[in-house]
């Protein structure tokens, strides 16, 4: 397989527009990296540059050490498998998958031997094989597609949100087999999609883009626990992490973070005392406008609280309640600001009743109220 390297790689399209702005990023032979964010953030430019299919801007792309930029699709031995399958209507699958290869001149022995290979790969039978796509299956149409590209056995494996137009069902089903796919395959393979959920769940690393510009690269653990800055913090996790503008403060017995009260609030905001070491970190930014960020699940009801700790408890209101099976999704409310625990499901809160929320300090985080950089 290769490593894919892309240095200081833009793409400005007509009208000055710009799509990715001074990308730098280095994969790795067999490594799975995912490419995700919004629409509109640069991903997808990012990965039809890497497959020739736009022009860069400027910058270098280099697979398996070598300058791709100004070689044609066809020979940069990649695979690519599209959002919406791009299969050929009057062929069979069978022929959809082999067609590449044909074009090639490969001889009809390795081509069938090839495609009866990646079918049983991806558990395709030969049924199947036989049908046109319209006789397939959008879950089996996207096998078809992925076995397009395993045929060609090339070096870098690409997918531009291969699961979208797919049922939930299906698309958790799929994911599965991508990753079990790469790990059979040890192939370098470069991912895009918009659902965070897809790139926690399948990427070595993850590459977290906003307006064309890579806001932190890093393992999906680390990611969680340690977001680089306001927008990763936001974009990563669901239901995402929960934010309340405010300052940090200094009393006698230590820091505090408050929350800012805007014109029209109905609550007086609340305070909360920061535990050390943390305290330490943030006694540098005492006055200073900050956002503190609570993951839903770091935040419990009082009552069930192991251990509730007065200083870090906020009384606040149950606007919804949403049943999740597994768990409970509380929809709560400050008075000035609105945040979303997640809590055991036999939690019994009710909609509109007063409830105590306790904010386990040791997981929560803050970021700069200018900058939106992670202060810890």
């Amino acid at each position: 397989m290769a490593t894919v390297v892309l240095e200081n790689v833009s793409k400005i399209f007509p009208g000055s527009v710009k799509a990715v702005e001074n990308t730098n990023l280095e994969i790795q032979d067999r490594e799975f990296v995912v490419l995700v964010g919004p629409s509109g953030c640069g991903k997808s430019t990012t990965l039809r540059m890497i497959a020739g299919l736009e022009e860069v801007s400027s910058g270098t792309i280099s697979i398996d050490d070598r300058r791709v930029n100004d070689v044609p699709p066809k020979d940069r031995d990649i695979a690519m498998v599209f959002q919406n399958y791009a299969l050929y209507p009057h062929m069979t699958a069978y022929k959809n998958m082999a067609f590449g290869l044909m074009l090639r001149k490969f001889p009809k022995a390795e081509i069938d031997a090839r495609v009866r290979e990646a079918a049983q790969i991806l558990g395709i039978t030969d049924e199947q094989l036989r049908r046109k796509p319209k006789e397939l299956s959008g879950g089996q149409r996207q096998r078809v597609a992925v076995g397009r590209a395993i045929v060609r056995k090339p070096k870098v494996f690409l997918f531009d949100e291969p699961l979208s137009n797919l049922d939930a069902k299906m698309r958790v089903q799929m994911r599965a087999e991508i990753n079990k796919l790469h790990q059979r395959l040890q192939a370098t393979m470069i991912y895009v999609t918009h659902d965070q959920v897809e790139a926690m769940t399948m990427g070595d690393r993850i590459v977290v883009m906003k307006d064309g510009v890579i806001q932190q690269v890093d393992d999906p653990i680390a990611l969680y626990d340690r977001p680089k800055n306001l927008f990763v913090a936001g974009f990563i996790g669901s239901p995402p992490m929960n934010f309340f503008p405010g300052t940090i403060q200094r009393r006698a017995d230590g820091l505090w973070f408050t929350e800012q009260i805007d014109v029209g609030d109905k609550g007086g905001g609340f305070s909360v005392r920061i535990d050390d070491p943390m305290a330490g970190k943030l006694a540098s930014h005492v006055g200073k406008a900050a956002m503190f960020g609570a993951r839903p699940e770091d935040i419990n009801d009082k009552r069930l609280a192991a251990q509730a700790n007065h200083d870090q408890i906020v009384r606040c209101k149950v606007d919804v309640v949403e049943q999740m099976g597994a768990e409970i999704h509380l929809h709560l409310n400050t008075g000035s600001h609105t945040f979303v625990a997640r809590v055991d499901p036999h939690e019994t809160a009710r909609e509109n009743q007063p409830l105590d929320m306790m904010f386990d300090m040791r997981k929560c985080h803050f970021f700069d109220g200018q900058t939106e950089q992670a202060i810890i």
